[in-house]
């Protein structure tokens, strides 16, 4: 969990981040730069419970956490200048690099890369949209599995330094219905790595203990008993699963 210093030390709005779609700001808590949601600038969705954005924001991370692979940046609930609301580290990516890529459909890189699918860009030219093929990026797919992301947009990566890749942007997640969208579906029927197959596990156990606790104060019942499910089927399956359902597999805009 955050230091005290981070809980209650004031926060200092410096900026607000426009391209997102619930009030975002830049603020700070002494030295540390970090991101504020507050609750009271969600926008209400007729899918998801009014008010709880923030949460599913913290639940994210605290999956993260037991997962092992430090996806999400640490993020907590605490008071701010607009009332209580989500707080997350900021952190500074990595310009040069992009994890997730649209390119002409007649250009794509023959390896290292995964395609995910092809349109036509506003001018009508042929365009694809492909997805790095790292261990770290995977990691991130399997994340999304698990706590069901809505709203997987290649924006919501972030392409750090050194070749880590960090997910933000959780308020839509733990539905108990299926929402998973994404721009990670390149590796659609592939087997999960043990290593992966070890994180889902460590999340089984934990619902069962710490993690269940604290998800408690966080989630409901349901959203709770189907991401055990879910869970539960990863592992079974031990592959990243296919679009199912009648909603679009791939969030809108890709980024």
């Amino acid at each position: 969990m955050p230091a005290p210093d981070l809980l209650t030390a004031e926060l200092t709005l410096t900026g607000r981040i426009t391209t997102a779609s619930n009030a975002t700001f830049l603020a700070s808590i002494g030295d540390t730069t970090v991101v504020y949601k507050p609750i009271a600038g969600e926008k209400p969705l007729w899918d998801f419970p009014e008010g709880f954005l923030a949460h599913r924001e913290v639940a994210a991370y605290l999956v993260s956490e037991v997962l092992g692979w430090n996806v999400v940046p640490r993020t907590w609930l605490r008071d701010g200048p607009l009332g209580k609301g989500m707080v997350q580290l900021w952190q500074e990516t990595d310009p040069d690099q992009n994890a997730v890529d649209l390119v002409a459909a007649d250009d794509e890189p023959e390896t290292g890369w995964k395609h995910v699918l092809e349109g036509q860009d506003e001018t009508g030219r042929m365009v694809a949209l492909i997805h790095e093929d790292t261990p770290e990026l995977r990691r991130v797919a399997v994340f999304d599995v698990v706590v069901n992301n809505a709203d997987r947009k290649g924006g919501h990566i972030l392409a750090m330094p050194g070749g880590h890749r960090h997910g933000v942007d959780h308020g839509l997640t733990f539905h108990r219905e299926h929402k998973l969208r994404t721009v990670l579906w390149g590796w659609l029927g592939d087997g999960l790595t043990d290593e992966e197959v070890d994180g889902v596990d460590r999340v089984i156990e934990g619902l069962d203990g710490e993690l269940g606790r604290n998800l408690a104060d966080l989630l409901s019942a349901e959203e709770i008993a189907a991401l055990a499910a879910r869970c539960t089927r990863l592992r079974l399956a031990a592959r990243f699963p296919a679009p199912r359902g009648d909603m679009p597999a791939v969030p809108w805009p890709l980024f």
